[in-house]
């Protein structure tokens, strides 16, 4: 398979492991606003290529039909298998930009919110309806014409929920419908970065994997420990999604059999 990188801290690990595996890569740097790349890639065969980097990256893959290129993936909250397992998936509240301002109360109450799309428009934080309601009159005002692709839009769906107590997450990479590596990258209210899983949130893993085989061949799914059990946060576009402490050796063979 023919790997494309962009050059970015995450991706010189990835370069690493490919180096570790006899893979061949080029580096590759993305024209703002246009998603092509410099240098332009030789490309020796469209049915046998794969890129790593940011999101706007399926841009290029699409244009040029490459394969598998970047694993683009529908929203989480909309796949029927995974829903009884999502963190307050039931009671989710859904709404454009657009929408907000008059379905959003001013009351200072906390959300957690998130692009449903997975876009990398907004990174999933908590706020406060008030900080939610400004950054969309903010993004209101703009010409839609005038917004970048890649930021948030007037039609930018979004998914608002509760703030949960959460003790742990755990980032899981799924190729081929299998778990191939996981990382912790948080505990408590600490960032943390280490190569482990509690047992139960393995097995939890691989079952949300065995229960929808067909969502993509290779995707990141980020799951968690709360007071009420283990839950699913969300998934992620294996091709953009942070490394954290993944055995980058591991993933790199995995994706890199999905090829001719």
């Amino acid at each position: 398979m023919q790997w494309l990188l962009q050059e970015f801290d995450d991706t010189h690990k990835l370069a690493e492991a490919l180096d570790r595996l006899g893979i061949a890569y080029t580096w590759h740097k993305v024209v703002p606003f246009v998603g092509d790349l410099y240098p332009e890639p030789e490309i020796a065969d469209r049915d046998n290529v794969m890129m790593f980097g940011s999101y706007t990256l399926w841009r290029y893959a699409e244009k040029n039909r490459l394969k598998p290129g970047v694993f683009r993936i529908r929203p989480f909250v909309e796949e029927v298998p995974w829903q009884p397992y999502l963190l307050n998936g039931a009671d989710a509240l859904f709404l454009t930009l657009r929408e907000i301002p008059e379905n959003l109360p001013d009351t200072g109450k906390l959300w957690f919110i998130r692009p449903v799309e997975d876009s990398k428009e907004e990174p999933g934080r908590v706020r406060s309806d008030t900080d939610i309601r400004a950054l969309a009159e903010k993004v209101l005002a703009l010409n839609e014409q005038e917004i970048p692709h890649g930021s948030l839009r007037h039609d930018t769906r979004l998914m608002l929920t509760q703030p949960a107590n959460i003790r742990k997450e755990w980032r899981i990479w799924i190729v081929n419908g299998k778990v191939v590596t996981y990382s912790l990258y948080k505990e408590g209210a600490r960032v943390v970065y280490r190569p482990e899983i509690d047992e139960d949130a393995l097995q939890f893993a691989g079952k949300l994997a065995s229960l929808h085989p067909d969502y993509s061949p290779a995707y990141v799914m980020d799951i968690c420990q709360t007071d009420r059990g283990l839950k699913m946060l969300e998934t992620n576009c294996i091709n953009a999604a942070g490394f954290y402490a993944a055995d980058l050796q591991i993933l790199a063979e995995s994706i890199n059999r999905l090829g001719k």
